[in-house]
C-alpha cells in the first residue's frame, strides 16, 4: 500500500496535491511519502516480531538523510556498502551497533571509520578483505566483529544484473572457501566471529529461493558448530521485490512466516536488509511533458526527466507505471516516453499505451523511491533534481535542486590555462 492516490481526478501525495508541489519546486523532482515509509517499515518489522531480529535498512536503495532519519526513529538499523553510507547513517541517528557493513571493495580507511564508530559487524566478502581488516584492527588495538558472506549458489530468478548469490557472481565466498575463512578467523586475535552472512539478489518475487538459501546456510552453520565456531547473528540480506507492473511478490508476513518456519529451533538473531520493499513504492518521479513528436515509425513524448534522473529503465529495461497527474478524457497513443539526454537509450518507457497529455502537463513515474535519485548523475551537465518529503498536509524539500554553480564547484582551471 502507498499514499499516492487520485482524488477527483488529481494525484495526491498523502494530503497534498502533486500539482501544488510542482508549482513550488519545478520539475523534475522526486517525491516521497512519510506515511508510506513508516507503514512499510512497521509491516516488515512486525512480520518478524516472534523471533529475535534486527531490520537493517539497505541504505543504497535511497540514502536521503530525511528518509534515513524517519526509518531510524522507527527502530531501523542500516546495511551500508561505503564510508559515505556510514557517514549518512550516523548523521541520521542510526546507532552504530545497528549497522552492518557489506560490499566487496571496502578500503582500509572505510574499515578504520567503521571500527572507530563501533558497528555491529563487517560482512566479509573475500580472504584478502579479511586479512586487511585484521591488520587495520591490530593497528587500532581492537578486534573487528565479522560475519563471512557465504555464497549459497541459489538462483534468485531475477534480473542478472541484480543476482548476487550464484557461483559466477562477484559476491561472497563459496561454501568450502568460507569454511576455511572461518577457521582462519577463529585463530586471528584481531577478529571476532559474530555471524554468518548471505544475500542472493534483489527484486525477488518468489519465496522459494530465500528458503533454499536459508536451508543451505543452516547446514553451513551446523558445520561451523562441529568445529566449535559459534555465531550469534544470521544475516539473510534483503531482496524482497515490489510491484512495478504485473509482478506478484509475497507480502512481508508470508515471507517472514516461511523464513521463521525454516529457521526452526536455531537460536540466533536474524538480521534482515530490506531496501526496495520499504522505499520503492514510497516515492515517485514527477516530470513535465515538453513536446509531442511523431516520425514515420514512432511517436514520442519528450519530458524533462531523463536517464540521468532515473536510470533503471535504460539500465535494466525496468518497467515503471507512468500516469498523468491530472486525469481527464484523452486519446490514447502508443508512445516512447523519452528524456532530453543525447542517448538513444534515454527513455522512461517504450511502446507504452498512454492517455496522451499535452506539453506542459505533468506525469508521475511510479515506484521510483528505490534506486532512483541514488543512481542519478550530472550527465549532459544537467543538475540533479530535488527530493521532497510529504508528511500529512505539509511538504518539505529534503534536498535542494542542484544549480549550475554546484555542477562545477569541485573543478579548477590550472594556472597554465589562464
Amino acid at each position: 500500500m502507498h499514499h499516492f492516490q487520485f482524488r477527483n481526478g488529481e494525484l495526491y501525495a498523502e494530503e497534498v496535491p502533486v500539482r501544488k508541489i510542482a508549482r513550488r519546486v519545478g520539475t523534475p523532482f522526486y517525491l516521497y511519502s512519510a506515511a508510506t515509509l513508516k507503514r512499510h517499515f512497521q509491516v516488515f518489522d512486525q512480520a518478524f516480531a516472534s523471533i529475535p531480529h534486527l531490520v537493517c535498512y539497505s541504505v543504497k536503495a535511497n540514502s536521503n538523510l530525511a528518509v534515513l532519519r524517519l526509518l531510524a526513529k522507527e527502530g531501523a538499523g542500516a546495511d551500508i556498502v561505503s564510508g559515505g553510507e556510514l557517514y549518512r547513517a550516523l548523521k541520521a541517528g542510526i546507532p552504530p551497533q545497528k549497522i552492518v557493513f557489506s560490499g566487496v571493495g571496502k578500503t582500509a580507511r572505510e574499515m578504520r571509520e567503521a571500527l572507530r564508530a563501533g558497528i555491529l559487524m563487517f560482512n566479509v566478502e573475500s580472504l584478502g578483505e579479511m586479512k586487511l581488516l585484521s591488520r587495520v584492527a591490530k593497528r587500532l588495538g581492537t578486534k573487528a566483529p565479522i560475519a563471512i558472506r557465504v555464497n549459497p549458489d541459489v538462483d534468485p530468478k531475477t534480473h542478472p544484473y541484480i543476482s548476487t548469490g550464484l557461483k559466477k557472481n562477484k559476491f561472497g565466498l563459496d561454501v568450502e572457501t568460507a569454511l576455511e575463512a572461518y577457521r582462519l578467523a577463529q585463530e586471528d586475535p584481531h577478529l571476532e566471529i559474530v555471524g554468518v552472512d548471505c544475500h542472493i539478489g534483489s527484486q525477488l518475487t518468489q519465496i522459494s529461493p530465500f528458503v533454499e538459501a536459508l536451508r543451505r546456510i543452516k547446514d553451513f552453520i551446523r558445520r561451523l558448530e562441529k568445529e566449535n565456531i559459534r555465531v550469534r547473528y544470521l544475516d539473510l540480506g534483503g531482496g524482497l521485490g515490489i510491484v512495478y507492473g504485473d509482478e506478484a511478490p509475497p507480502p512481508p508476513k508470508e515471507y517472514a512466516s516461511a523464513l521463521i518456519k525454516e529457521l526452526g529451533d536455531l537460536e540466533i538473531t536474524l538480521v534482515l536488509e530490506p531496501g526496495r520493499v520499504l522505499v520503492g513504492n514510497a516515492g515517485i518521479l514527477v516530470t513535465k511533458v515538453l513536446y509531442y513528436k511523431e516520425t514515420p515509425t514512432k511517436k514520442f513524448l519528450i519530458v524533462d526527466a531523463g536517464m540521468n534522473d532515473l536510470l533503471r529503465p535504460a539500465f535494466y529495461q525496468a518497467y515503471h507505471e507512468i500516469v498523468p497527474v491530472i486525469q481527464k478524457e484523452r486519446p490514447e497513443e502508443v508512445v516512447d516516453v523519452v528524456g532530453p539526454i543525447c542517448e538513444t537509450g534515454d527513455f522512461l518507457a517504450q511502446e507504452r499505451r498512454l492517455p496522451l497529455p499535452k506539453p506542459g502537463e505533468l506525469l508521475a513515474v511510479m515506484s521510483a523511491g528505490a534506486y532512483g535519485f541514488v543512481m542519478s548523475s550530472n550527465y549532459n551537465s544537467r543538475p540533479r533534481p530535488p527530493e521532497v518529503l510529504v508528511h500529512g498536509d505539509e511538504f518539505y524539500v529534503v534536498r535542494k535542486r542542484e544549480n549550475y554553480a554546484r555542477l562545477i564547484a569541485g573543478e579548477r582551471i590550472p594556472d597554465f590555462l589562464r
